[in-house]
């Protein structure tokens, strides 16, 4: 059971990731659209780090990927 939850947590970071790297601008309109005025598009450095922020997540999935199957070749 424990293993179908870190398979789902893996992949989530990895869907999360992808989707901030590949549509940073919709990210923006669902999650900060509503506090600015002028509302048209995100900053050129929100793209740039929210971009990085899916890169971390893709990573961050990836290695959870590996550590799963590590601690289950030496359990």
């Amino acid at each position: 059971m424990e293993y179908i939850v870190a398979a789902l947590i893996e992949i989530f970071f990895i869907v999360l990731g992808i989707f901030l790297y590949k549509q940073p601008e919709l990210f923006w309109r669902i999650t900060e659209s509503w506090k600015s005025y002028d509302a048209t598009e995100p900053s050129d450095s929100y793209v740039k780090s929210t971009r990085f922020g899916g890169i971390i997540c893709i990573i961050t999935g990836i290695v959870l990927i590996f550590i799963q199957i590590y601690l289950n070749i030496y359990e």
